[in-house]
């Protein structure tokens, strides 16, 4: 995997965090530096480190299914990518309610505190995990690959409280769909590949 190809998955694989981003701006009455450094903090770090746990475990199976590891990585990667596309769908058509929701939710809690933050953060880099486990079947540079996610992550959830706060609910939805559609293009890339019939 090229850095080209990286780039793109970590872009990928943020779209979950930068649309919870971008609802967390939107249901905060003020974005302040320190809240939006807060938020790309925590989930750019749970990015980086989610995808090295999914590694190290691929890596145990690895040696036993290399005959089949580019088959492994376009379903993981496609199941990804076609849950956030219709996760995207859904919260699409329901928007309105779930802008009340996140609103009535931060009215609750602290919006920025260590518990909420803590499932925040673990709930949207599970892809993360399982992309992880595919990096143990390409050929790929595991330190590398987290660092470009984690930064990416972190810039995008910075950006993204900000846009929340300014836009609103528009971008949520077409954050996830984006996200999930490069997930599923680098799933089918990896497979053509391997199987020969593209290159790159």
């Amino acid at each position: 995997m090229n850095l080209f190809e990286l780039f793109f998955t970590a872009i990928g694989v943020s779209m979950d965090a930068f649309a919870v981003a971008i609802s967390k701006g939107l249901s905060l009455k003020k974005v302040t530096f320190k809240n939006a450094m807060i938020v790309g903090l925590y989930f750019g770090f749970f990015q980086l480190g989610m995808p090295l746990i999914g590694y190290f475990l691929g890596v145990q199976f690895q040696r036993k299914i290399t005959a089949i590891d580019h088959w492994i990585a376009f379903v993981l990667l496609g199941i990804i990518g076609i849950n956030m596309i219709k996760e995207s769908k859904e919260k699409s058509r329901n928007k309105v309610d779930e802008v009340a929701m996140d609103i009535t939710y931060e009215s609750k809690e602290s919006g920025l505190s260590f518990k909420t933050m803590l499932f925040l953060s673990i709930a949207t880099s599970i892809d993360a995990l399982a992309v992880g486990v595919t990096f143990a079947f390409l050929q790929v540079n595991i330190v590398l690959a987290v660092f470009f996610i984690g930064v990416v992550t972190f810039l995008f959830s910075f950006i993204g409280v900000k846009i929340g706060n300014i836009f609103g609910i528009k971008l949520k939805s077409k954050a996830e769909w984006l996200g999930g559609f490069i997930l599923v293009g680098m799933g089918s890339k990896i497979l053509l590949e391997h199987l020969g019939m593209i290159s790159f």
